[in-house]
Protein backbone atom coordinates (compact mmCIF):
# COMPACT_ATOMS: atom_id res chain seq x y z
CA UNK A 1 0.00 0.00 0.00
CA UNK A 2 1.35 3.47 -0.85
CA UNK A 3 2.48 5.22 2.33
CA UNK A 4 2.98 8.89 3.11
CA UNK A 5 6.01 9.47 0.80
CA UNK A 6 4.26 7.88 -2.16
CA UNK A 7 1.06 9.87 -1.62
CA UNK A 8 3.00 13.10 -1.09
CA UNK A 9 4.91 12.44 -4.32
CA UNK A 10 1.66 11.89 -6.23
CA UNK A 11 0.24 15.14 -4.82
CA UNK A 12 3.33 17.06 -5.86
CA UNK A 13 3.13 15.54 -9.32
CA UNK A 14 -0.55 16.34 -9.80
CA UNK A 15 -0.44 19.92 -8.53
CA UNK A 16 1.38 21.58 -11.47
CA UNK A 17 -1.12 20.14 -13.97
CA UNK A 18 -4.34 20.45 -11.96
CA UNK A 19 -4.14 23.50 -9.70
CA UNK A 20 -5.73 26.51 -11.39
CA UNK A 21 -7.20 24.37 -14.16
CA UNK A 22 -10.86 23.76 -14.92
CA UNK A 23 -12.10 20.17 -15.09
CA UNK A 24 -13.53 20.18 -18.60
CA UNK A 25 -14.63 16.55 -18.66
CA UNK A 26 -15.00 13.93 -15.94
CA UNK A 27 -15.69 10.25 -16.53
CA UNK A 28 -16.76 7.90 -13.72
CA UNK A 29 -16.62 4.44 -15.24
CA UNK A 30 -18.00 2.23 -12.45
CA UNK A 31 -20.25 2.54 -9.42
CA UNK A 32 -17.42 2.62 -6.90
CA UNK A 33 -14.31 1.00 -5.53
CA UNK A 34 -14.00 0.08 -1.84
CA UNK A 35 -17.02 2.28 -1.28
CA UNK A 36 -19.50 3.70 -3.83
CA UNK A 37 -18.57 6.89 -5.61
CA UNK A 38 -20.69 9.90 -4.56
CA UNK A 39 -23.98 10.25 -6.40
CA UNK A 40 -23.53 12.45 -9.46
CA UNK A 41 -19.79 12.87 -8.88
CA UNK A 42 -18.98 13.44 -12.56
CA UNK A 43 -21.52 16.27 -12.83
CA UNK A 44 -20.40 17.78 -9.51
CA UNK A 45 -16.78 17.91 -10.67
CA UNK A 46 -17.26 18.99 -14.28
CA UNK A 47 -16.62 22.71 -14.70
CA UNK A 48 -14.98 23.16 -11.31
CA UNK A 49 -11.53 24.72 -10.95
CA UNK A 50 -8.97 22.91 -8.81
CA UNK A 51 -7.79 25.42 -6.19
CA UNK A 52 -5.25 23.25 -4.34
CA UNK A 53 -4.02 19.71 -3.85
CA UNK A 54 -2.95 18.72 -0.36
CA UNK A 55 -2.38 15.53 1.61
CA UNK A 56 -3.59 14.24 4.98
CA UNK A 57 -1.96 10.99 6.10
CA UNK A 58 -2.34 8.66 3.08
CA UNK A 59 -5.22 10.64 1.53
CA UNK A 60 -5.03 12.92 -1.51
CA UNK A 61 -7.21 16.01 -1.09
CA UNK A 62 -8.35 17.83 -4.24
CA UNK A 63 -9.79 21.23 -3.28
CA UNK A 64 -12.28 22.89 -5.64
CA UNK A 65 -13.29 26.49 -6.24
CA UNK A 66 -16.81 25.93 -4.87
CA UNK A 67 -15.51 24.72 -1.50
CA UNK A 68 -15.85 21.05 -2.33
CA UNK A 69 -13.04 18.61 -1.58
CA UNK A 70 -12.39 15.24 -3.18
CA UNK A 71 -10.81 12.73 -0.77
CA UNK A 72 -8.95 9.99 -2.63
CA UNK A 73 -7.09 6.96 -1.30
CA UNK A 74 -4.93 4.76 -3.53
CA UNK A 75 -5.67 1.56 -1.63
CA UNK A 76 -3.31 -1.34 -2.35
CA UNK A 77 -2.72 -0.88 -6.07
CA UNK A 78 -4.10 2.52 -7.04
CA UNK A 79 -2.28 5.10 -9.10
CA UNK A 80 -3.05 8.54 -10.51
CA UNK A 81 -1.18 9.11 -13.74
CA UNK A 82 -1.08 12.14 -16.02
CA UNK A 83 -1.24 11.93 -19.80
CA UNK A 84 -1.69 14.59 -22.45
CA UNK A 85 -4.71 14.96 -24.73
CA UNK A 86 -5.74 13.28 -26.89
CA UNK A 87 -6.09 10.75 -24.11
CA UNK A 88 -5.52 7.10 -24.89
CA UNK A 89 -8.52 4.81 -24.70
CA UNK A 90 -9.29 4.08 -21.03
CA UNK A 91 -7.84 0.85 -19.70
CA UNK A 92 -9.84 -1.81 -17.93
CA UNK A 93 -8.90 -0.46 -14.51
CA UNK A 94 -9.12 3.29 -15.27
CA UNK A 95 -12.13 4.03 -13.08
CA UNK A 96 -12.17 7.85 -12.91
CA UNK A 97 -10.74 10.16 -15.58
CA UNK A 98 -10.28 13.91 -15.13
CA UNK A 99 -9.59 16.05 -18.21
CA UNK A 100 -8.56 19.69 -17.76
CA UNK A 101 -9.13 22.70 -19.98
CA UNK A 102 -5.48 22.69 -21.04
CA UNK A 103 -5.33 19.06 -22.12
CA UNK A 104 -4.05 17.17 -19.09
CA UNK A 105 -5.72 13.81 -18.50
CA UNK A 106 -5.51 12.25 -15.02
CA UNK A 107 -6.57 8.62 -14.72
CA UNK A 108 -7.33 6.97 -11.38
CA UNK A 109 -6.36 3.36 -12.06
CA UNK A 110 -6.93 0.70 -9.40
CA UNK A 111 -6.67 -2.94 -10.44
CA UNK A 112 -7.56 -4.38 -7.03
CA UNK A 113 -10.24 -1.78 -6.28
CA UNK A 114 -9.26 -1.18 -2.65
CA UNK A 115 -8.99 2.57 -3.21
CA UNK A 116 -11.72 5.14 -2.81
CA UNK A 117 -12.87 8.56 -3.92
CA UNK A 118 -15.46 10.47 -1.89
CA UNK A 119 -16.49 14.11 -1.57
CA UNK A 120 -17.02 16.57 1.25
CA UNK A 121 -16.59 20.31 1.71
CA UNK A 122 -13.84 22.37 3.26
CA UNK A 123 -15.90 23.15 6.36
CA UNK A 124 -16.45 19.47 7.11
CA UNK A 125 -13.05 18.18 6.05
CA UNK A 126 -11.37 17.89 9.46
CA UNK A 127 -14.41 16.16 10.94
CA UNK A 128 -14.87 13.73 8.05
CA UNK A 129 -14.94 10.11 9.33
CA UNK A 130 -11.87 9.21 7.27
CA UNK A 131 -9.80 12.01 8.80
CA UNK A 132 -11.26 12.87 12.20
CA UNK A 133 -9.29 10.35 14.28
CA UNK A 134 -5.92 10.79 12.60
CA UNK A 135 -2.88 11.71 14.66
CA UNK A 136 -0.36 14.44 13.85
CA UNK A 137 1.46 14.63 10.54
CA UNK A 138 4.99 13.29 11.08
CA UNK A 139 6.51 16.10 9.02
CA UNK A 140 4.41 18.77 10.71
CA UNK A 141 5.13 20.96 13.74
CA UNK A 142 2.79 19.04 16.05
CA UNK A 143 4.81 15.83 15.84
CA UNK A 144 7.34 16.31 18.61
CA UNK A 145 9.09 13.94 21.02
CA UNK A 146 6.77 15.19 23.77
CA UNK A 147 3.66 14.54 21.67
CA UNK A 148 4.87 11.08 20.69
CA UNK A 149 5.75 10.27 24.29
CA UNK A 150 2.25 11.26 25.39
CA UNK A 151 0.67 9.08 22.70
CA UNK A 152 2.80 6.06 23.70
CA UNK A 153 2.24 6.41 27.46
CA UNK A 154 0.74 3.25 28.91
CA UNK A 155 0.82 1.33 25.63
CA UNK A 156 2.14 -2.22 26.04
CA UNK A 157 1.79 -3.15 22.38
CA UNK A 158 5.02 -3.39 20.37
CA UNK A 159 6.31 -0.03 19.20
CA UNK A 160 5.97 -1.23 15.60
CA UNK A 161 2.22 -1.73 16.08
CA UNK A 162 1.85 1.60 17.88
CA UNK A 163 3.46 3.52 15.03
CA UNK A 164 1.15 1.84 12.52
CA UNK A 165 -1.84 3.11 14.52
CA UNK A 166 -2.92 6.15 12.52
CA UNK A 167 -4.24 7.86 15.66
CA UNK A 168 -0.69 7.94 17.06
CA UNK A 169 0.94 9.38 13.94
CA UNK A 170 -0.63 9.76 10.51
CA UNK A 171 0.61 8.24 7.29
CA UNK A 172 3.21 5.73 8.43
CA UNK A 173 3.14 2.18 7.08
CA UNK A 174 5.14 -1.00 7.26
CA UNK A 175 8.14 0.07 5.18
CA UNK A 176 8.92 3.39 6.80
CA UNK A 177 8.28 2.23 10.36
CA UNK A 178 10.86 -0.55 9.89
CA UNK A 179 13.32 1.92 8.41
CA UNK A 180 12.81 4.59 11.08
CA UNK A 181 13.12 2.12 13.96
CA UNK A 182 16.44 0.95 12.56
CA UNK A 183 17.81 4.48 12.30
CA UNK A 184 16.62 5.23 15.83
CA UNK A 185 18.18 2.01 17.18
CA UNK A 186 14.85 0.79 18.59
CA UNK A 187 13.65 -2.81 18.40
CA UNK A 188 10.24 -3.31 16.74
CA UNK A 189 9.25 -5.71 19.55
CA UNK A 190 9.96 -3.25 22.35
CA UNK A 191 6.87 -2.24 24.35
CA UNK A 192 5.66 1.13 23.13
CA UNK A 193 5.50 2.83 26.52
CA UNK A 194 9.22 2.23 27.05
CA UNK A 195 10.03 4.38 24.01
CA UNK A 196 8.58 7.52 25.61
CA UNK A 197 11.22 10.04 26.64
CA UNK A 198 14.72 9.38 25.32
CA UNK A 199 13.45 6.84 22.79
CA UNK A 200 11.03 9.36 21.33
CA UNK A 201 13.85 11.92 21.19
CA UNK A 202 15.66 9.56 18.79
CA UNK A 203 12.61 8.26 16.96
CA UNK A 204 10.97 11.53 15.89
CA UNK A 205 13.98 12.83 13.92
CA UNK A 206 14.54 9.34 12.47
CA UNK A 207 10.97 9.25 11.17
CA UNK A 208 11.30 12.73 9.72
CA UNK A 209 14.61 11.93 8.03
CA UNK A 210 13.42 8.65 6.50
CA UNK A 211 10.20 10.20 5.16
CA UNK A 212 12.01 13.24 3.75
CA UNK A 213 14.58 11.06 1.99
CA UNK A 214 11.84 8.85 0.55
CA UNK A 215 9.90 11.84 -0.78
CA UNK A 216 13.07 13.19 -2.39
CA UNK A 217 13.51 9.81 -4.09
CA UNK A 218 9.95 9.76 -5.42
CA UNK A 219 8.77 7.08 -2.98
CA UNK A 220 9.31 3.33 -3.12
CA UNK A 221 8.12 1.20 -6.05
CA UNK A 222 7.78 -2.41 -4.94
CA UNK A 223 4.70 -3.53 -6.88
CA UNK A 224 2.11 -1.19 -8.37
CA UNK A 225 3.13 2.30 -7.25
CA UNK A 226 4.27 4.87 -9.80
CA UNK A 227 4.57 8.64 -9.61
CA UNK A 228 1.99 10.84 -11.34
CA UNK A 229 4.37 11.03 -14.30
CA UNK A 230 4.31 7.24 -14.63
CA UNK A 231 7.91 6.96 -13.44
CA UNK A 232 8.94 4.57 -10.68
CA UNK A 233 10.10 5.77 -7.30
CA UNK A 234 13.58 4.63 -6.31
CA UNK A 235 13.83 4.84 -2.51
CA UNK A 236 13.68 1.01 -2.43
CA UNK A 237 17.33 1.09 -3.48
CA UNK A 238 18.14 2.92 -0.23
CA UNK A 239 16.41 0.61 2.25
CA UNK A 240 18.52 -0.05 5.32
CA UNK A 241 16.61 -3.13 6.51
CA UNK A 242 13.25 -3.52 4.77
CA UNK A 243 13.18 -6.65 2.62
CA UNK A 244 16.88 -7.35 3.27
CA UNK A 245 16.66 -10.55 5.35
CA UNK A 246 20.06 -12.11 5.97
CA UNK A 247 21.99 -9.16 4.54
CA UNK A 248 24.27 -6.81 6.46
CA UNK A 249 22.76 -3.60 7.76
CA UNK A 250 24.40 -0.25 6.88
CA UNK A 251 27.75 0.04 8.63
CA UNK A 252 27.54 -3.60 9.68
CA UNK A 253 30.23 -4.78 12.11
CA UNK A 254 28.44 -7.90 13.30
CA UNK A 255 29.57 -10.48 10.72
CA UNK A 256 26.25 -11.46 9.09
CA UNK A 257 27.67 -14.80 7.95
CA UNK A 258 27.86 -15.68 11.63
CA UNK A 259 24.87 -13.81 13.05
CA UNK A 260 22.42 -14.16 10.17
CA UNK A 261 22.31 -10.44 9.38
CA UNK A 262 19.01 -8.60 9.17
CA UNK A 263 16.12 -10.56 10.65
CA UNK A 264 12.54 -10.80 9.40
CA UNK A 265 9.77 -11.42 11.90
CA UNK A 266 5.98 -11.38 11.65
CA UNK A 267 4.02 -8.94 13.79
CA UNK A 268 0.23 -8.82 13.44
CA UNK A 269 0.50 -10.57 10.06
CA UNK A 270 3.01 -8.03 8.76
CA UNK A 271 6.72 -8.41 8.15
CA UNK A 272 9.16 -6.46 10.28
CA UNK A 273 12.85 -6.21 9.41
CA UNK A 274 15.50 -5.29 11.95
CA UNK A 275 19.02 -5.82 13.24
CA UNK A 276 18.85 -7.34 16.74
CA UNK A 277 22.42 -6.28 17.40
CA UNK A 278 21.82 -2.56 16.66
CA UNK A 279 18.22 -2.18 17.82
CA UNK A 280 17.19 -2.67 21.41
Amino acid sequence: MPELPEVETVCRGLAPRLVGRRLARVQVRRAGLRVPFPQGMAARLTGRVVSAITRRAKYILIHLDDGGVVIAHLGMSGRMVIAEAPAPAPGKHDHVILETDDGAVVSFNDARRFGLMVMTDAAGLAAHPLLAELGPEPLGPDFTPAALSAALAGRRSPIKAALLDQSVVAGLGNIYVSEALFHAGISPVREAYTVAGTGAEALVPAIRAVLSAAIAAGGSSLRDYVQASGELGYFQHNFAVYGRTGQPCPGCTCQPERTGGIVRLTQANRSSFWCPRKQS
